[in-house]
């Protein structure tokens, strides 16, 4: 039986949205292990970053508009997002997961996600359903559901380590190329760009992890 999967997308560009590659091998991996995924963003306008300087511009961009250009003109408002209607739900990272899916980037493990993020992840949660999150994601699934202890990786970078576990939730570190697999909590998490790394790189820990993930469903 096909799956499906409802992909969270925060935006487009890694400094203020989604992470391009991380998005899109996402998306080829769930093609791949024949899920069917509808793709989701939250509908917020959010500061540019300019990706040549990585500064803040004078400009603002919606999220749900910049997801559309991954998505192929596909995309919902998360607000739409139910989960009786999907086995599982996927975050790729990009700084766009932590800026504007929660306030990670500012608060840490003290900051809260956003509301609709918020929603959702407890909503999978509570039914058992697999949640897979890349790069950065995983801290704002931390700021969510690290009460309950789980375990997730971002990779090995010390200082946002300290602050996933002031949630609660317990780090693992993973190379690029693999992934951590909660499974008390049905949680798939991959470090992709959380290293100085390759595209092959990235699409090979993210293609095990989604393949683990869709099994799960």
């Amino acid at each position: 039986m096909q799956r499906k999967i409802a992909v969270v997308l925060s935006g487009c560009g890694y400094l203020d949205g989604s992470e391009i590659t991380e998005a899109v091998s996402s998306l080829i991996a769930l093609d791949q292990c024949e899920a069917i995924y509808t793709c989701f963003s939250i509908d917020k306008s959010v500061v540019e970053v300019d990706h040549i300087t990585a500064k803040d511009t004078a400009n603002h961009r919606q999220c749900l508009t910049e997801a559309a250009r991954i998505a192929r003109g596909q995309v919902l408002p998360l607000s739409k997002l139910v989960e009786d209607n999907f086995d599982g739900v996927l975050f790729p990272g990009g700084f766009g997961a932590a800026k504007n899916l929660s306030n990670f980037a500012m608060k840490g493990g003290v900051g809260e996600a956003d509301s609709e993020v918020k929603r959702v992840l407890t909503n999978f949660h509570q039914a058992s359903k697999p949640i897979a999150a890349f790069c950065i994601a995983p801290a704002t699934v931390a700021l969510v559901l690290g009460k309950y202890e789980i375990e997730i990786t971002i990779g090995n970078d010390k200082e946002t380590i300290a602050e996933i576990e002031k949630t609660g939730a317990h780090h693992v570190e993973c190379a690029v190329d693999d992934f951590v697999t909660d499974r008390e909590n049905k949680i798939i998490t991959s470090p992709a760009y959380m290293y100085d790394t390759t595209p092959a790189k990235v699409f090979s820990g993210i293609q095990k992890a989604v393949r683990e993930f869709v099994e799960m469903a």
